[in-house]
């Protein structure tokens, strides 16, 4: 006898398991960052410091807006953190080469340093969970994520930045 039931499943749309995948959010974001926390801790950093680490490490020559724009926070958080970041010689601040009014940011030699080595922890982290999960998986974990994201992200991805 042939399965009329040709939809997804909607089991998983029931609220005990969207609170289930919630828990597993927040826990796997602990378990994700616990590592790069406690280093971050030894120079008095935190997570915010290592966002700005990764993002202007992964984007050199990134403007101040542009920061502001994939992080999200106010100029006076923004300002803190990279003031710190700046001033202990993690991350360079220079005037842009067309318009000297537009900040542009890159990472110090020992900003890459300290970059790698968070990264390398993360990258682990994913590398480990995306062999035991599998290919099929793991494009389906990058569907999930994407749907997440607002349109204005889920764009940058889609475009394959």
């Amino acid at each position: 006898m042939a399965d009329i039931n040709t939809g997804p499943n909607p089991l998983f749309l029931r609220e005990d398991q969207l609170h289930q995948a919630m828990e597993l959010l927040f826990y796997a974001y602990r378990d994700f960052t616990a590592e790069c926390d406690a280093m971050l801790a030894t120079y008095g950093f935190g997570r915010a410091h290592h966002r700005v680490i990764y993002f202007v490490g992964r984007y050199p020559a990134l403007s101040v807006s542009e920061l502001l724009g994939i992080l999200r926070i106010t100029k006076q958080s923004l300002s803190r953190v990279l003031g710190e970041l700046v001033e202990q010689g993690f991350v360079s601040s220079r005037p842009g080469p067309t318009d000297r009014r537009r900040r542009v940011l890159e990472l110090t030699e020992k900003g890459r340093v300290l970059e790698s080595r968070l990264s390398t922890i993360q990258r682990a982290c994913i590398a480990r969970a995306y062999r035991e999960a599998g290919g099929e998986a793991v494009a389906g974990f990058r569907k999930v994520l994407l749907g997440i994201l607002n349109g204005d992200d889920r764009r940058r991805f889609e475009r394959g930045a």
